[in-house]
């Protein structure tokens, strides 16, 4: 019997913690939590480990507790606004296994009560990553049309993330590709339907997102210097 991760549990956890994003809420739902959200996300992580060493060598299923694909739940409330100690949505990104952080290349599963996609790219790139995009870019621009222009990929997925207001430094603005340039973030995200995750299906639904993403990722790896294959 194939196994069972997220269910309608799941999301109804995530919408009560949005309105309870407290210490004492979380820490009486804890075993909730447990049960709907960490276990199957760590079970998916698993069922992911050879389908992406299948396509995805370089790229690494770790689904421990703490400080593998799976985000951890509390936020870093020290220097923002917002002081909810709780992420009200479920992340988990299979990151290049060169890479340190959320800001490596990655392939990446976002969950919330209002919003599911999956993921693949970089966000917040460092900026010796960002100048080696933009250099690949700007040399040989026809290979960055045809890894983001390619059919099935341009059907499935949307560029997205953040940009400069103007030029980066050293780049025209009459620059063909002037607009990705100015791009701070390399995301490509494929929008998801909340039923589309809940059970069984989810990591053939994956699989396929994420093979289409695939040479895209590597155009990246490929950038700033990392193994693609």
């Amino acid at each position: 019997m194939t196994a069972e991760y997220f269910t309608a549990e799941t999301f109804a956890f995530l919408r009560e913690l949005e309105h309870n994003n407290n210490r004492e809420w979380f820490n009486a739902n804890k075993p909730r939590y447990e049960a709907v959200v960490r276990e199957p996300a760590r079970a998916l992580i698993r069922a992911m480990q050879p389908e992406l060493a299948r396509f995805a060598p370089n790229f690494v299923a770790d689904d421990r507790k703490m400080g593998g694909s799976l985000m951890r739940v509390y936020r870093d409330v020290r220097f923002g606004k917002n002081k909810a100690p709780y992420k009200t949505n479920i992340g988990i990104q299979f990151r290049h296994q060169q890479g340190k952080d959320v800001h490596a290349p990655g392939f990446y599963l976002h969950i919330a009560p209002d919003e599911v996609f999956a993921a693949v790219g970089m966000w917040h790139p460092d900026s010796t990553a960002l100048k080696g995009i933009r250099q690949a870019i700007d040399v040989m621009p026809e290979r960055w049309c045809a890894v983001r222009d390619e059919a099935t990929f341009s059907q499935v997925f949307t560029l997205s993330g953040d940009s400069l207001k103007r030029a980066p430094k050293g780049y025209s603005i009459d620059h063909s590709q002037i607009n990705d340039l100015k791009r701070k973030d390399f995301i490509a995200i494929a929008p998801l339907m909340e039923e589309l995750v809940i059970g069984e299906d989810i990591t053939d639904i994956l699989m396929d997102c994420f093979e289409t993403g695939a040479e895209f990722a590597n155009y990246l790896c490929r950038s700033i210097n990392v193994a693609s294959h």
